[in-house]
């Protein structure tokens, strides 16, 4: 049986949403596995998280505040990278980590 484990920050989807949202991955199942039968196997588990438990770039997690900043620091980021490093190593290369001081 495939079970599709999605976790959501707490309060941000209403019921109708979660439901329909398991409804649709659901779906996806079904169509990937070929048969409708398989339907009745697919498990769907959204766990809301509270916000306390959420960060983004080792950062406490504060909804659309969080976002539009993380959004804004990687557009500073990318604008730093001269060239277009393919590997690890050469975006390594082109972007050291920030030495604190």
């Amino acid at each position: 049986m495939p079970f599709v484990n999605i976790k959501l920050v707490d309060g941000v989807f209403s019921p109708e949403q979660k439901h329909d949202m398991a409804r649709q991955i659901t779906d996806v199942m079904v169509k990937c596995e070929g048969s409708e039968a398989f339907r009745e196997v697919v498990w769907v588990l959204i766990e809301e998280l509270h916000t306390d438990g959420w960060h983004i770039g080792g950062r406490p997690f504060e909804g659309p505040r969080s976002l539009l900043d993380t959004l804004g620091r990687s557009k500073q980021v990318f604008e730093m990278i001269n060239g277009h490093p393919i590997t690890r190593q050469e975006f390594a290369d082109l972007m050291p980590p920030k030495t604190k001081g």
